[in-house]
């Protein structure tokens, strides 16, 4: 979703329903529409009955007067981890089947843990770490799980300041835990001499010896900065913190195709192979990638110590999304609040999105707050197909702002041919405008070649359609047209600074030639 502090001209999130009406695809041009709080006003009831442009006090009661539909929203959300996850019992047996072996104190192996997105690797990874943690607080053994979003910390010097300084942190509460205790004793020591008795301390002067001890260790951690330091260092933080005190660890890297894919795979390589020099504790790693493939490009001994251990979570289909759905909605909404037809329509859409128990979730949170916004007493059929347009067009306007500044600059030539009324656009065409561009903004200018894959891509991201046909005796050609709201679409492109800098587009258009 986009970030609605992003002023990029598309992140049309907080204002969708003033811009952009869902239902009827129509469009308000942004030069002569009202602002958004003229929008506001004169939906407000004044109280006079429509005399006086004037909005009344207690703007937020006159929103707040419907019921609410909601019970609890967070349930709906990705990021909500539920007590009970149908359709996933085997993988997550599995799952508790290799780690039960940290309650022992051994080290578990290595876990991979392959699906789509939407599938529940993460909600089900997170679901049995939360009970591997419980359980061994239950039984005294120590074991922990730290969670790392490689998406989010994509390079070796990140995951492993983060985690260095998680345990650094839990090291530190382990500390004043331990020298509390030995507080509490040594006063009771100094009080009766017998209460050293059953203690492994034979003197006062050890026990304070040993608290001593303990807060000269906490006073040399040191926190290791998000940048600065050498890698190497790094590391060294990170081992020592870990290696402080007996435990198991289990590290869950969660994207970790997107830390390969920026950073190489160092750091699977170090984490993999650390067991041979730790000394008091052993880490094992908890991988979750949506790509079945992302281990071809590893290092074959990060791969065989690394995939030790495979987890495969297939797609749901309408039946299962279905369930997943009713079982959320139950804690979701109030009553009545959906109406039949809402769960199995929400789970059908979903089904045709590979099985995206993700994309149903969000389709169901964004019909409720539609019908929420509309004051109605009940989710219908026509919000959950507002709410699928919705989506469609954040995710076109995600995808969108982060295209790298070339693709956006062949995506605005596009734009300008469409625009300017050229069907059945070909790729010699694409790259005049290009070029154009280019120049406009001081942008080094690519081969024809590279931008025909660039237009490629784009095509993959469904951004574009491009479909090559034959010309006959002269060759074959792409035909390439948008697959995208053009206006939304062309809104984004402009909020980049650069491609913002272009006064006027109308010169870039050429005069087309057909062959």
């Amino acid at each position: 979703m986009t970030d609605p502090s992003d002023d990029d001209g598309g992140g049309r999130d907080a204002r969708e329903s003033e811009s952009y009406d869902l239902s009827t695809d129509g469009r308000v041009d942004s030069d002569t529409s009202p602002g958004l709080d003229d929008v506001v006003l004169d939906n407000l009831d004044t109280g006079d009955s429509g005399e006086s442009d004037e909005a009344s006090r207690g703007l937020f009661d006159d929103l707040l007067e419907g019921e609410p539909i909601f019970e609890n929203k967070e349930v709906l959300r990705p990021s909500y981890t539920p007590r009970k996850l149908p359709h996933r019992e085997e993988q997550i047996n599995n799952m508790a089947t290799i780690l039960v072996t940290a309650l022992r104190g051994d080290t578990p192996s290595n876990i991979l843990i392959y699906g789509k997105t939407g599938t529940g690797k993460t909600a089900s990874a997170k679901f049995v770490s939360e009970e591997l943690e419980t359980t061994s607080q239950k039984y005294e053994v120590p074991c922990e799980v730290e969670y790392i979003n490689c998406e989010v910390t994509d390079t070796q010097y990140r995951v492993l300041a983060q985690l260095a300084n998680k345990f650094i942190d839990k090291n530190a509460e382990v500390i004043d835990e331990r020298v509390a205790e030995l507080e509490d004793l040594l006063s009771r020591a100094r009080e009766d001499a017998s209460a050293l008795d059953d203690a492994e301390f034979d003197s006062i002067a050890a026990v304070e010896d040993e608290i001593d001890s303990l807060e000269a260790d906490k006073a040399d951690f040191e926190e290791v900065p998000m940048t600065g330091w050498p890698t190497d260092r790094v590391y060294s933080s990170f081992f020592d913190a870990v290696d402080y005190h007996e435990r198991v660890v289990v590290i869950m890297l969660d994207e970790i195709d997107k830390l390969v894919e920026k950073s190489g795979d160092d750091t699977l390589y170090n984490l993999s192979r650390m067991n041979s020099e730790l000394e008091n504790s052993r880490v094992s790693i908890m991988g979750i990638s949506n790509d079945l493939k992302f281990t071809d490009f590893l290092d074959p001994r990060v791969k065989s110590s690394l995939g030790e251990e495979e987890i495969v979570f297939p797609p749901y289909d309408a039946n299962q999304l279905r369930d997943i759905l009713q079982a959320r909605s139950d804690v979701a909404f109030k009553g009545e609040a959906l109406s039949e037809d809402v769960i199995p329509l929400c789970a059908a859409f979903a089904a045709q999105e590979h099985g995206d128990a993700r994309r149903a979730l969000d389709l169901l949170r964004t019909a409720g707050e539609l019908a929420e916004r509309d004051q109605t007493e009940q989710v219908q059929e026509d919000h959950v197909r507002q709410a699928q347009e919705k989506i469609e067009l954040d995710r076109v306007v995600e995808v969108v702002r982060t295209l790298p500044t070339q693709s956006k600059i062949v995506l605005f030539a596009i734009i300008l041919l469409e625009k300017n009324g050229v069907r059945n656009i070909n790729t010699g065409e694409v790259y005049n405008i290009y070029k154009n561009l280019c120049e406009e903004i001081d942008a080094d200018v690519l081969t024809q070649r590279r931008v025909t894959d660039l237009i490629s891509e784009l095509d993959m991201l469904g951004i574009v359609n491009a479909v090559v046909v034959s010309k006959g005796r002269y060759g074959r050609t792409k035909e390439i047209s948008l697959s995208v709201p053009t206006e939304e679409t062309e809104a984004v492109l402009l909020s980049d600074s650069r491609l913002g800098d272009i006064d006027d587009v109308q010169p870039f258009v050429q005069a087309r030639f057909d062959n």
